[in-house]
């Protein structure tokens, strides 16, 4: 066989080895960026109940003003963190905000009459349910990018990813508030 057809069919198979390597890395990144965005979309619509939540508080223990101003504080800080697409420093300050959260609903338990307030309740069993699908697309985020990650990090990816753009990406990881925000808040509705 002559050497040029050996050369041009060793290139052509290293096109064809680029192009999947190209195409896998992009379809791992682009799952990685749908999973990212269905956090997104949690978060935003917690983000969403937390001032109802404060409002309805409010009604019975206004004079609890550092609580809720502490509440309201964070979810703003979480709210400034999520523009910032940084999945750092979202996962720190959804911690703080599941932090403050926690203590509102302490406090909900020093009044009967704020316990037994439907709207309240119904906010309460809403943000439980908004936790647990939080903690599941936290899941599938963290997984994808864990897929994503080890992709880029394989041979022979690992020698184009670099060229090609493809940067490492963090976890969406709370650190040392993953306890507390695994932790679905207690709901109780007994008086």
């Amino acid at each position: 066989m002559d050497p040029i057809w050996i050369i041009l069919i060793v290139i052509a198979v290293l096109a064809i080895l680029l192009i999947f390597i190209y195409n896998q890395l992009v379809a791992l990144r682009q799952r990685t960026n749908q999973a990212f965005g269905d956090v997104d979309v949690q978060l935003k619509q917690r983000h969403d109940l937390v001032p109802n939540l404060v409002e309805t508080v409010k009604g019975y223990a206004a004079h609890e003003r550092e609580t809720l101003e502490a509440v309201i504080q964070a979810r703003n800080t979480a709210v400034s963190a999520e523009r910032s697409g940084d999945p750092a420093a979202m996962a720190q300050a959804e911690g703080v905000l599941g932090a403050t959260l926690g203590r509102l609903f302490a406090l909900a338990e020093q009044y009967p009459d704020l316990k037994a307030d439907v709207n309240f309740q119904q906010l309460q069993a809403e943000l439980s349910n908004l936790e647990d699908k939080i903690a599941a697309a936290r899941r599938f985020f963290n997984n994808a990018v864990q897929e994503y990650n080890t992709a880029r990090e394989q041979f022979p990816a690992v020698v184009f990813a670099g060229m090609f753009g493809f940067g490492p990406r963090d976890f969406f990881d709370l650190g040392e508030d993953r306890a507390k925000a695994e932790e679905a808040p207690k709901v109780s509705f007994q008086r």
